[in-house]
């Protein structure tokens, strides 16, 4: 579908334009002062994720197999944690937004069955009010080891990307349910102008977020050296 491709487009440039000021301010000294304003960096990260993980959510619709999607988005989180934990340039990324996603898309595809029978806006508007409920739990409630994939963080867990299950299913959920509630009011379909490739380029990026996603930070890493070379 061209109009999510082309969302997906303008959420991946945004994330590398995000990843990029991080990387310059953080890891190579650049003086950024408007990056550091933890404001700036939660309204800017949050646009970028919550849109990724509700999109995700609502590909469940489109999917031929979501349990394959899973494992594909599982390999790449596990290659992401690999690659940052060799590498060292910052904190490794342990239960990022690749396990979220890989997470979400297995539960979705083991409990479809079950969450069929779940009214398309009573599923939605739950599953909005449990995001709502539970966002602060990985950050204040709880602190428990081996739980951080849940959202209950040790005192000695760090991630330079962190999206566990709870408060994040909820969003995904939200997503999955949106789609099935747009199908019952839309009968009909999609609209043209939601299929039409508006913005060939963009949707061209967004056919390929996860490999872009894989490949921008080694590619920003190159690029600062060269230009602290320079």
């Amino acid at each position: 579908m061209a109009a999510f491709d082309i969302l997906r487009g303008i959420t991946i440039i945004s994330m590398v334009c995000f990843h990029a000021a991080y990387d310059a301010v953080y890891i190579y000294g650049f003086d950024l002062p408007w990056f550091r304003d933890p404001v700036i960096q939660d309204v800017w990260r949050c646009s970028i994720s919550w849109v990724f993980i509700a999109l995700a959510g609502w590909m469940t619709r489109f999917s031929r197999n979501n349990l394959r999607r899973a494992a594909l988005y599982g390999a790449s989180a596990l290659i992401v944690w690999l690659v940052t934990s060799v590498a060292s340039v910052d904190t490794a990324i342990s239960f990022g937004i690749l396990y979220c996603m890989a997470a979400c898309t297995l539960c979705w595809g083991t409990l479809s069955p079950a969450l069929k029978r779940v009214h398309p806006l009573l599923g939605l508007l739950i599953a909005l009010g449990l995001f709502a409920l539970t966002y602060t739990v990985p950050r204040h409630l709880y602190a428990v080891d081996g739980l951080a994939w849940l959202g209950f963080p040790g005192p000695g867990f760090a991630s330079g990307d962190y999206y566990p299950l709870i408060p994040y299913c909820f969003l995904y959920a939200a997503g999955a349910f949106g789609a099935r509630l747009f199908d019952r009011l839309s009968p009909g379909g999609y609209p043209a102008w939601m299929r039409r490739d508006w913005i060939a380029p963009l949707s061209a990026i967004g056919r390929h977020s996860l490999l872009i996603y894989l490949a921008h930070q080694p590619l920003l890493i190159v690029l600062f050296t060269l230009i602290g070379h320079a």
